[in-house]
């Protein structure tokens, strides 16, 4: 039964109705429950508005182009805390590898938009 479950969780399986006098009803189960994933613009919002929060940063000067370091004047340690906050709004975890590229708004836009967990 646990292998039967599992297997439809990932499968398309057709369905039919029986018994009723007009044509068998088709229904087909789809691949992934993750259907929701967010539009560019909520992400943009959302990454700028972490950002904004942050205690160092001036919330005049983020944009969805602002370097973290050269435009707002913020240190290595200020740039991982700030992509920690966007992991936790996003409900995500990005690789260290990844997360040391995220320099800007315009990188950590992008990343979050394209990975597929991202709520």
């Amino acid at each position: 039964m646990a292998l039967r479950n599992a297997l439809l969780r990932h499968l398309r399986v057709p369905v039919t109705v029986r018994g009723s006098k007009q044509s068998p009803i088709r229904f087909i189960r789809a691949f992934s429950s993750h259907d929701d994933h967010l539009s560019k613009q909520d992400v943009v919002d959302r990454v700028l508005d972490v950002v904004k929060s942050f205690p160092k940063v001036d919330p005049a000067k983020v944009t969805p182009d602002v370097h973290f370091q050269k435009d707002l004047g913020l240190d290595s340690l200020d740039t991982v805390e700030i992509v920690m906050a966007i992991e936790e709004e996003f409900k995500l975890e990005i690789p260290d590898k990844e997360a040391d590229k995220i320099d800007s708004c315009s990188l950590a836009i992008e990343y979050v938009f394209n990975h597929p967990m991202s709520s």
